[in-house]
């Protein structure tokens, strides 16, 4: 913040010769001062984001000293105003002081005076930014955490690399192979950065031939070509502001390339059709499953493109590399195909634990979530979901622990094909125990012969 405003302090005083005097004390002393004649020429620099603090005369045209305390007591109270005060105002200053004010200095300010309340109040206002800013970067953590679920070695590193970057403002580029969450990835960038507020636009170069991605992604003016009957704004200028997520980037063609290249270095664009230059202000986070260093190297890939991207390269790992993720991950699926779809949750067996584990998952995160969403719907050919607690009935703590514990019994039976002495092995438990607990619950072994 502090070198974007270049301030210390925001001083205020209506007379010429008191305002230079106050302000040439300051600035011998090193602080940065910026100085108005008018309380009103100073509200946009006021603010929850300014680092600085404010020094104001109480009588003044215009917009007093008080209405100043109010108006930046409304926008940030924690921002330091000192008020100064001849000696008939002290008991209006004083008042100011119960309002929020941070101190009051009396007329003819003492230049000592003036020095000690100023360093004070910085100190004050530093440590109010640094805490606020602490604050941020924890939300921010528990945001990527919530967001970005895992907690693999692979997925710790992946979380790292984005709290790093993403207040960053660069573009990015995102590698990993199909459905490993790339626009995830790029979605909590962007959420997490400081162009929140802004638009996430995203374009899949894959899904387009050439001449709708141009427009697409550039713009046009009415009467650009055969069928623009009226302006469209792309995905470029839509994103001012924002992020532009642009997925499968190997698969834009070569004159997109280039006409994208010269957008980035300048930040301004021409529709198709048109000629006025137009500035935009975005973050481009690209994602490529390829090498595209290895396809420039070919030539079917601009390398200045690239390294014009590559400010930042994030490597998503595919599910193999994350195995200790994929039951958090599986279950996390099933609660949201399960709320989606308006079905009951299934339980995650610790059968099925070992069976998504020895899978290899090459479609990634992707098929992971599909098969989440079959298991719900009762169509999955690899996993068979256990009955659900029956809704009408109370769904106290004993009844599902007995519910659960025959779900592990009917599994243990049915992998096993009946066979007792095998099923008690895979539970853990003597013979005679799985007995009583098939009693119990009126199994049938015969049920589970070969099945």
């Amino acid at each position: 913040m502090k070198p974007e405003n270049s301030i210390d302090i925001i001083l205020i005083e209506d007379e010429a010769d008191v305002r230079e005097a106050a302000q040439l004390t300051l600035e011998l002393e090193g602080y940065r001062v910026k100085s108005f004649s008018r309380a009103e020429a100073a509200l946009p620099l006021l603010g929850p984001e300014c680092a600085a603090i404010v020094v104001s005369d109480i009588r003044m045209p215009g917009m007093d000293g008080m209405q100043l305390l109010e108006t930046v007591m409304q926008q940030d109270s924690e921002l330091p105003v000192i008020l100064v005060t001849g000696h008939g105002d002290i008991s209006t200053a004083i008042q100011a002081v119960r309002s929020g004010a941070y101190d009051f200095i009396e007329k003819p300010v003492a230049p000592e005076r003036l020095l000690e309340e100023v360093q004070r109040a910085l100190q004050t206002r530093r440590l109010v930014l640094e805490n606020r800013a602490l604050r941020a970067a924890l939300s921010r953590s528990a945001d990527i955490d919530s967001l970005i679920i895992g907690n693999s070695p692979a997925m710790q590193q992946l979380k790292q690399m984005v709290r790093n970057i993403a207040e960053a403002d660069i573009d990015i580029l995102l590698h990993g192979e199909t459905g490993t969450g790339k626009e995830l990835i790029a979605t909590t960038l962007h959420q997490c950065s400081n162009r929140r507020q802004g638009p996430f636009v995203a374009l899949n170069c894959g899904a387009m031939p050439e001449s709708i991605m141009e427009s697409e992604l550039f713009g046009h003016e009415a009467g650009a070509f055969t069928g623009a009957q009226k302006k469209r704004i792309g995905k470029l200028e839509y994103a001012h502001g924002g992020t532009l997520f642009l997925d499968e980037l190997e698969s834009m063609p070569n004159s997109l390339q280039i006409r994208l290249l010269r957008v980035l270095q300048e930040r301004k664009l021409e529709r198709l059709g048109g000629n006025a230059s137009i500035d935009i202000d975005i973050r481009v986070i690209a994602a490529s499953k390829d090498d595209l260093l290895a396809l420039a190297d070919q030539g079917s890939f601009r390398e200045d493109l690239y390294y014009r991207l590559n400010v930042a390269e994030v490597q998503i790992p595919p599910l193999r590399a994350r195995g200790d993720d994929i039951p958090l991950l599986f279950q996390h699926f099933l609660r949201q195909a399960a709320d989606r779809l308006q079905r009951t949750c299934p339980v995650l067996t610790p059968g099925m634990i070992q069976q998504v584990h020895q899978h290899n998952w090459p479609g990634n995160v992707r098929e992971l979530q599909h098969e989440a969403e079959r298991v719900v719907l009762g169509i999955s050919q690899r996993f068979s979901a256990p009955a659900p607690l029956p809704e009408s009935e109370p769904q106290n703590l004993p009844e599902k622990l007995a519910h659960y514990e025959q779900q592990l019994l009917e599994e243990a039976l049915r992998e096993s094909g009946g066979r007792i002495q095998e099923a008690a092995d895979r539970l853990g438990i003597p013979r005679k125990k799985l007995y009583l607990r098939m009693q119990k619950y009126q199994m049938d072994k015969a049920r589970y012969h070969e099945s």
